[in-house]
């Protein structure tokens, strides 16, 4: 087999990619199943809803503050830290929702323009 032959075989023969994306489905799947395959019990206990609240919000603010600072492998304070804590204060405020986001994008715009 020559170089460029060997190179586009990938690591499972020929499959290449499409053999990471079947893994991935086939793992999806089985997870899927096993969730269902799970004791009612276990899923309408107080404990385990407070588990996954407490989960989703975790993830919620992770992602949140990964694209609000990460800029590649650095930490960047900018426009959208600014754009995010006008936000949060706004959200505090109880003001509307398209409010919020019309404050967050004119301070993340005003920000911009100014530094």
């Amino acid at each position: 087999m020559s170089g460029a032959a060997m190179e586009g075989a990938g690591l499972w023969g020929g499959w290449g990619w499409w053999g990471w994306v079947l893994l991935a489905c086939a793992l999806a799947f089985v997870t899927k199943f096993l969730g269902y395959s799970l004791p009612q019990r276990w899923l309408h206990s107080a404990r385990m809803t407070q588990v996954a609240a407490c989960l989703t919000v975790a993830l919620l603010a992770s992602l949140t503050v990964m694209n609000t600072l990460a800029s590649g492998a650095q930490l960047r304070f900018d426009a959208r830290l600014a754009a995010l804590a006008t936000a949060a204060v706004a959200l505090w405020l109880r003001l509307p929702f398209l409010l919020v986001v019309i404050l967050g994008a004119l301070v993340a715009a005003l920000v911009r323009w100014w530094f």
